[in-house]
């Protein structure tokens, strides 16, 4: 179905504080006015209560013995990114920077502040448990003072009964690296502490440095299953920045590609899920079917992954006309045998079993804390980049949004089967509809002092860039947001008062990167 594209308008400010505009869009630098910290803590608070939701906080040293913080909010209903930011300079005595943090009256940005502590040493005064976000260590110190790092103390639940189990970060097979320690009465969790960062890649700091040729490459690699997302990201801030305009059909080829992407992993990750409660029917055909997706993205771009797909201005490769009536066919077939394998599956009294009333995460946690993707939507979170922030095909063509109750594995496995439904329809439409227009646009100069935000909504839920550039139009900021970072606070949430024995399930169902956490 088509809908209206939205105005590419100029920013907005409703108030002093917050400078709003469009996803992909770039604005000055010098129209997102400086307010003091206390403001900047005010108006965050202020515009999250009436809806809007933390995207990334963007930190800029300065040489001036100060560092500015940049805030991204997004406002779903009203489509719009709101940017604010403040200016810290260091305390003399203790040569460290401080504001008040935001995390007590906002779970949501609790990552984000710590990642801020542990990366510039900025302590957010307040915050309830200031752990490094990737480091082992401790900051409880001023930055460059020489003290020794401690290892900082993992939270502890004390009295009768009660006991710990420690779980990785080495785990079997070819999982990634990541520890959890669960404090248990009995086979019940009271809490779990996730401990990432053994992944960390310094991949930030690689992309400022690196030249504009390596960009791309860096984009693709910060999580390998997501390479089109984080691809279609920085391409759009490039875009935005060097006023460039893609043809449509290097548009529907993105979708396409996008939508492989997210099929491929929808489809695994149930196979996956039945793998995991010993329902090896399912384990083996969606396993199969994840097969087929993986295989017409290498047609496409040569890569299983989509890797060399999408490049600034456009794509690299097409589907040639000759071969899209056999394109349409082929998904029309595993369609059919994705129905058969998925009717099969969720009949199946012995998977609901495990799955109903597994790891759930109420409608109200999920908000609190900003989770994203099928995630969110599993527990009634109405937010999808594609509807609320369209860019791209999505602005034409509409992929309608899957929301389920009850926040538990069942609920997110039905939300993946009911995206994979609709996602096959998206892409065979577009197939069809493909025109012989150009495929790649050229690419101007960067816009000098400018802020660029680009949101893409990869399969595990809102992708964001944030892109800063100087007085020469080089970036010196780049801040980049895996759906990950958003939502590893949730796999906590849903282990309490679980067995166990349901975390791996949990986990599966909630299927979260360590590498696009570990930037």
């Amino acid at each position: 179905m088509d809908v209206p594209a939205p105005p590419d308008t100029a920013p907005q400010t409703s108030s002093p504080s917050i400078t709003w505009t469009r996803n992909g869009v770039a604005v000055p630098s010098q129209s997102i006015a400086s307010i003091d910290a206390f403001a900047f803590w005010q108006a965050c608070l202020a515009a999250c209560g009436q809806g809007a939701r933390v995207v990334s906080l963007v930190a800029s040293p300065e040489l001036d013995d100060a560092i500015s913080i940049l805030g991204v909010l997004v406002d779903d209903l009203q489509g719009r990114i709101g940017l604010l930011r403040t200016r810290l300079m260091r305390d003399p005595d203790s040569r460290a920077f401080a504001y008040r943090s935001l995390t007590p009256e906002l779970p949501q940005a609790q990552a984000f502040e710590r990642c801020l502590l542990e990366d510039y040493g900025i302590q957010p005064i307040g915050h309830p448990w200031p752990k490094p976000l990737r480091r082992h260590d401790t900051l409880e110190k001023p930055m460059g003072s020489g003290a020794p790092a401690r290892p900082h103390p993992f939270f502890e639940v004390r009295g009768a009964g009660v006991h710990e189990v420690a779980v990785g970060p080495v785990h079997a097979g070819i999982i990634e690296p990541g520890h959890f320690r669960f404090q248990c009465e009995g086979e019940t969790v009271l809490h779990l502490e996730i401990q990432l960062g053994y992944q960390t890649r310094g991949a930030e700091a690689l992309f400022l440095r690196s030249p504009d040729s390596r960009r791309l490459l860096i984009s693709e690699s910060v999580a390998g299953d997501t390479s089109i997302g984080h691809a279609t990201a920085y391409c759009m801030n490039e875009e935005a920045l060097g006023g460039s305009e893609v043809p449509l059909a290097a548009l529907a080829l993105r979708g396409v590609a996008l939508e492989l992407e997210r099929l491929a992993n929808h489809t695994g990750d149930l196979g996956a899920l039945c793998g995991d409660v010993g329902y090896l029917p399912g384990a083996s055909y969606f396993g199969r079917l994840r097969g087929e997706f993986l295989n017409l993205t290498m047609e496409l771009s040569g890569s299983r992954v989509g890797r060399g797909m999408v490049i600034p201005g456009g794509v690299r490769f097409g589907v040639p006309l000759d071969q899209r009536a056999a394109w349409i066919a082929r998904l029309t077939r595993v369609q059919r045998d994705l129905e058969d394998t998925a009717n099969m599956a969720f009949a199946s009294s012995a998977l609901a079993a495990r799955f109903e009333e597994t790891g759930r995460v109420s409608h109200t946690v999920a908000e609190e804390l900003g989770l994203v993707g099928p995630v969110a939507r599993a527990s009634e979170c109405d937010r999808d980049v594609r509807r609320d922030h369209p860019r791209g095909i999505y602005r034409f063509a509409h992929v309608p949004i899957a929301i389920a109750p009850g926040g538990d594995v069942m609920a997110r496995a039905l939300v993946r089967w009911v995206e994979i439904q609709r996602s096959l329809t998206f892409v065979k439409e577009q197939i069809a509809s493909l025109s012989d227009s150009p495929i790649h646009g050229a690419v101007g100069a960067r816009t000098r002092e400018a802020v660029c935000v680009s949101l893409v909504e990869g399969w595990r839920g809102e992708i964001a860039h944030v892109a800063v550039t100087n007085e020469v139009g080089q970036f010196t900021a780049y801040r980049i947001v895996d759906p990950s970072f958003h939502n590893w606070f949730g796999l906590t949430m849903a282990l309490r008062d679980c067995p166990i024995s349901d975390f791996p399930l949990c986990n599966k169902s909630f299927n979260l990167s360590y590498s696009g956490h570990d930037l």
